[in-house]
């Protein structure tokens, strides 16, 4: 089983949004049984809080169910529990770097280095604009998911 996180700030934009479209896909796959997702955030602003409704509509208007999901706060028992840790912007990932044990570091990964539109980019943070923006970072992580999973395969395979 691989095992992935998907982490941002309070985790109920962006990193739920890469759980449930990842979920999705991975299940349509048939590979349900070998590749488990998760997400978390770096902070603890919004532990138990489903995700933003904005996030929640945005996926659903592609088909993804947001609805279950809760935040919760990276602890430090991830770093050891997940084999990809996947940071959705360079400031999470410099302190997932910074909080990880020296040998996890490798499990650390920006999560748009999987993209094929939009490589080693971060994925923006929604929270404070508008409603096209939920759909902008939909389209990143429809992409950087699509990219995991074909990565993913590889090592399954």
């Amino acid at each position: 089983m691989i095992r992935t996180l998907f982490v941002c700030t309070g985790n109920i934009c962006r990193s739920p949004t890469a759980e449930g479209v990842f979920a999705a896909m991975v299940a349509e796959a048939g590979l349900h049984t070998d590749i488990a997702t998760d997400s978390a955030g770096i902070e603890s602003y919004h532990i138990g809080d489903k995700p933003d409704p904005r996030s929640i509509k945005a996926a659903k208007s592609r088909g993804y169910d947001l609805e279950p999901l809760r935040a919760r706060q990276i602890q430090p028992s991830d770093f050891q529990n997940f084999d990809l840790i996947l940071a959705m912007d360079s400031g999470h990932l410099a302190r997932l770097h910074r909080h990880a044990p020296p040998s996890e570091q490798h499990k650390i990964r920006l999560f748009l280095e999987f993209s094929a539109k939009y490589p080693n980019q971060s994925v923006p943070d929604p929270y404070y604009g508008d409603w096209d923006g939920f759909l902008s970072v939909l389209d990143r992580i429809e992409d950087g998911c699509a990219g995991l999973l074909a990565h993913i395969k590889t090592r399954l395979l």
